[in-house]
């Protein structure tokens, strides 16, 4: 993974608006989402490191995950967010991919 390059991650999360999206989020310790499966209608990326990232699905709800510094898009065109803290443990990850992810 690389540092967020914010104009890159917004290019990417243009792929991802107006289709089926399969999303797995995690905040260590206290949430857990895997293989929600929503209509991508909006996708923003705000701040300036960490950032957060806002995704506006089936119309009306919304989705937000905040203190994320490294992105990259992988072999199956998922794209990977995550958050570290200064010694390097994942905080947060926000995974967005057109198929379900491996349960």
């Amino acid at each position: 993974m690389k540092p967020i390059e914010k104009k890159q991650v917004e290019k990417m999360l243009s792929q991802f608006v107006g289709a089926k999206v399969y999303v797995h989020s995690e905040a260590t310790s206290y949430m857990f989402a895997r293989n929600f499966r929503i209509d991508l209608t909006e996708a923003f990326i705000a701040g300036d490191g960490p950032y957060r990232v806002a995704l506006r699905y089936d119309g009306h709800g919304w989705l937000r995950i905040e203190g994320l510094t490294h992105a990259e898009l992988d072999d199956q065109e998922r794209l990977l967010l995550e958050g570290f803290d200064d010694q390097g443990r994942m905080d947060v990850a926000l995974h967005l991919g057109k198929e379900p992810f491996p349960e």
